[in-house]
């Protein structure tokens, strides 16, 4: 997902592991905390739904799209999802214009499965016409500051947008998708809502929301899916090994933070609509 001579300094790696050592890190922040995070919505005046998310000087937008199209054949009364991911060059020097890199695949697959697998949208909702139309729902986004934990600030970019996305209007019998125009209604959504929260080994330490620096020094990273306690994805990168102990201290560390974050979404939520 990048250059090595654009990777942190081996004097800095240094650095950051004897900081961990002593229980500390370069910002002041303990091992389990976040950065500061802001979420704005209606970012895209085109887009059914969108969302900015601002975790420290990491940047991404989320859009929802939605489409008409045959269903699945497996699943003749529920609705298509697809999430596409975008690694701007402008978002950092590691990213190279083009088709998408693994890291822009990989991002893009763990945001899906997190989505999917919770049933956070209610499929069968979308549902027009069984075995023949149903709605297709797409999750586009957008890199545009790249300074570390790219998975949980995605993730929390693509729900903002889907809490905040209308359906668009739909014209039966001309088969038609009345686009720029929307109904009252939201998207489909469950109670379920799968915040995904990664934890990161570095040394013998285990952080959450590491900056860019930070994550350069991790070994691996686990990226849980989860909603009130129940976990529906789980995503491992990277070659580093992780002990019964350290899933222990990362499942701790995203129950807490799962809480916080929902707490953050929500009056993010509360404050647009007031």
């Amino acid at each position: 997902m990048g250059k090595e001579i654009l990777k942190t300094s081996d004097v800095m790696k240094k650095r950051i592991v004897e900081y961990l050592e002593k229980g500390k890190r370069f910002d002041g922040r303990k091992p389990e905390e976040f950065r500061d995070l802001t979420i704005e919505f209606d970012v895209s005046k085109k887009a059914e739904g969108s969302a900015r998310v601002k975790l420290g000087n990491t940047e991404v937008i989320a859009g929802v799209k939605m489409a008409v199209g045959t269903p699945y054949d497996d699943s003749p009364n529920k609705g298509n999802f697809m999430v596409t991911t975008e690694l701007l060059p402008m978002a950092s020097p590691r990213f190279e214009a083009g088709p998408p890199k693994i890291g822009a695949i990989e991002l893009g697959r763990v945001i899906d499965r997190g989505l999917r697998e919770s049933d956070f949208i209610d499929w069968e909702k979308l549902c027009i016409k069984e075995g023949e139309k149903v709605w297709t729902v797409f999750v586009d986004i957008y890199v545009l500051n790249a300074d570390g934990n790219l998975f949980d600030a995605a993730g929390l970019a693509a729900i903002a947008a889907l809490k905040s996305a209308k359906m668009p209007k739909y014209d039966e019998e001309n088969e038609k998708v009345l686009y720029g125009e929307w109904t009252d209604n939201p998207v489909p959504l469950t109670e379920k809502m799968p915040i995904a929260v990664t934890g990161y080994k570095i040394g013998d330490h285990i952080v959450m929301d590491p900056t860019l620096e930070e994550e350069d020094v991790s070994s691996t990273r686990v990226t849980v899916g989860s909603s009130h306690g129940v976990i529906s994805s789980m995503q491992k990168g990277e070659e580093g090994v992780l002990s019964a102990e350290d899933m222990k201290k990362i499942l701790e560390m995203v129950e807490k933070n799962w809480e916080i974050l929902k707490v953050k979404l929500e009056e993010a939520l509360k404050k647009k609509k007031d």
